[in-house]
């Protein structure tokens, strides 16, 4: 049974936005490393435990509360435990890229003809909350990799881009056929329209 002395994550770049320590045995005395813009957090089994921001912190019983409380930590020395340790990368992503797969079937308010309307576009996003974020995403839905996290909330946002381009411009009386002169505003109301549903997942759209 091999224990880790030493718990880091090297990012070579930014794009992983969570990513799991490869061992699970643990030892008290053990260095934890979070680098800037990261947090570690401690699960077992499948509960979180306990957030440490960066720095580099020395495991003992007495800053692994709740992990203390669950597996019964004895106090000193270097005993071994098993537990899972996630780091969560808080650096904001940008340029993404989103679309809709298919058509968009609106009625234009003005004209009060129905047309098709397709969109794309760019977003950004950084995990504002980390102990929700894992919780939801790693936890509640299973996802661990960056691709599969970027792939949910890209369709969180095309299953939720009808209803708001729809009513955007049912709640100013404009036709869609302005939409390219009023893309900001447009961008501004799509963020705001989503926004709660990414804030649920420790989220934050910029």
């Amino acid at each position: 049974m091999a224990l880790f002395d030493v718990l880091k994550y090297d990012a070579d770049s930014n794009e992983e936005i969570v990513w799991k320590f490869p061992g699970e045995e643990l030892r008290l005395g053990a260095q934890l490393i979070v680098s800037q813009s990261q947090d570690a957090i401690f699960l077992k089994g499948g509960e979180v435990c306990d957030l440490f921001g960066p720095g580099t912190h020395t495991l003992a019983s007495g800053n692994l509360p709740i992990l203390s409380k669950l597996i019964n930590l004895p106090f000193g020395g270097d005993s071994p435990f098993a537990a899972e340790v996630w780091y969560v990368n808080r650096v904001a992503k940008r340029d993404m890229k989103w679309g809709t797969s298919s058509p968009i079937p609106l009625m234009d308010p003005i004209y009060k003809y129905p047309i098709s309307v397709r969109a794309f576009g760019q977003w950004g996003f950084r995990v504002g909350d980390s102990l929700l974020f894992l919780n939801q995403l790693v936890g509640t839905l299973k996802y661990s990799s960056s691709d599969q996290v970027e792939d949910y909330f890209r369709g969180e946002i095309v299953q939720k881009l009808s209803n708001a381009i729809s009513n955007f411009f049912v709640n100013d009386n404009t036709s869609i056929f302005q939409a390219n002169a009023r893309l900001n505003e447009l961008s501004e109301f799509i963020k705001n329209s989503i926004g709660d549903e990414f804030q649920k997942f420790g989220i934050e759209i910029i």
